[in-house]
């Protein structure tokens, strides 16, 4: 069934620019700078704080004290009596926090949730975890940025392999990856006309800080390269063997972003325009073959839409998380989505891969090319490690 009660006030939500790791945002504080980047939102939107009457955040990168987790982020956005849950689901982490959020409401237990997630890629943190039993008591150590990048614990193998894997599988070539990576680069194009014109519908500006003094001003996405056909036709497979170059996928990158989820007579009150609703309508989740983590997208997008009950040839727009060109392509394979109607205005195979704040930052601009088209159904459908995904369908009228 439906759910019928879950929206998103429109224009209620923000997203950072994203940046490649090691760039702007790489010594900010990926909670703090949410917090801030936050507060500055609500204090822009002149929004009620009273309204709220829980957060959530998302996060899947280890920073100094997120053991806090959620009410510290509450208190920095100013909702210092708010509290709730911290989700930590890889790429699937904003998809959860708004599927979990939207049965809260569904179920009547919130009016209003602030979902915010904030990851940094950049310098992660380098565990050590004491083993008394080791050699002369030494224990083991773990990068968990570039160490889950490099291996799921069940599969055995780097994400990169479960993306060649399914290119193997359905003969996906190094040629047709090329040829929609640049298809999908020249769509973010898009948005960056008229002076980002586009991404401003969503996007904040990012003061940047050195202690409490102001060094600059972040302003769109940090660390996107051109892509050209001659550029790519250069570039050698990560694998040798393989067919995916660094130009056919994602890049890691640092970042935030934010969403309310409400009940209508909330969503109201919040909108910053009333004649456009958006409400949730499903979503969906899927677990496929080991070590095959692209195929996942596929099956969660088709439970989405049969909770929502609605087609896939129903939707006016459809976004994917896309870490991988053979991951876009196999979804729209088999979805039957025509490559070139799917992630208009861009996607993260071009802005990159902050991991928590991802599906936020997707579903934003689902929300505002829906807008822009004058209403109509829409899909995201993201996949995440463990060989999983989620996807989500909104209705925006």
């Amino acid at each position: 069934m439906p759910l019928t009660k879950a929206f998103i006030p429109y224009g209620a939500y923000w997203s950072s620019p994203f940046c490649r790791w090691q760039g702007s945002l790489a010594r900010d504080h990926s909670i703090e700078l949410a917090g801030r980047v936050g507060a500055s939102f609500l204090e822009d939107r002149a929004y009620d704080t009273g309204l709220f009457d829980s957060v959530a955040l998302g996060t899947t990168v280890y920073s100094r004290q997120s053991f806090y987790g959620a009410p510290w982020v509450a208190a920095l956005l100013g909702l210092e009596k708010l509290t709730g849950p911290t989700y930590s689901q890889a790429c699937a982490t904003s998809a959860r926090m708004l599927a979990s959020s939207a049965l809260e409401i569904e179920t009547g237990q919130r009016r209003a949730i602030l979902a915010v997630a904030c990851d940094r890629t950049s310098n992660g943190p380098h565990i050590y975890f004491p083993d008394p039993d080791g050699p002369g008591g030494t224990g083991t150590n773990e990068d968990p940025v570039l160490g889950n990048f490099n291996r799921d614990p069940w599969a055995k193998g780097a994400m990169i392999q479960t993306a060649e894997a399914v290119a193997a599988e359905a003969n996906i070539s190094r040629s047709e990856q090329e040829e929609l990576a640049l298809m999908r680069y020249g769509q973010y194009e898009a948005a960056l006309a008229d002076e980002r014109a586009f991404q401003r519908r969503y996007m904040v500006d990012v003061e940047q800080k050195r202690g409490r003094k102001t060094i600059g001003t972040l302003v769109g996405d940090e660390g996107i390269h051109p892509m050209t056909p001659e550029g790519l036709g250069g570039l050698r497979p990560v694998l040798e063997g393989g067919t995916i170059t660094f130009g056919t996928q994602t890049h890691p990158a640092d970042g935030n972003a934010g969403m309310v989820i409400c009940d209508r007579e909330r969503a109201r009150e919040l909108s910053t325009d009333t004649s456009i609703t958006v409400q949730i309508l499903g979503y969906g989740e899927a677990r496929v073959e080991q070590g095959l983590m692209p195929k996942a997208t596929a099956p969660a997008a088709r439970e989405a839409l049969a909770q929502a009950g609605i087609a896939a040839g129903d939707c006016a727009a459809v976004k994917t998380h896309n870490p991988f060109a053979a991951a876009d392509l196999w979804f729209c394979r088999e979805l039957d989505f025509e490559t070139q109607l799917v992630n208009n205005y861009g996607s993260p195979l071009i802005w990159g891969h902050p991991q928590g704040p991802m599906g936020l930052r997707v579903i934003a601009e689902l929300i505002e090319e829906l807008a822009i088209k004058g209403g109509g159904l829409g899909l995201f459908s993201g996949c995440a490690g463990g060989d999983s995904a989620m996807a989500l369908c909104l209705k925006v009228s």
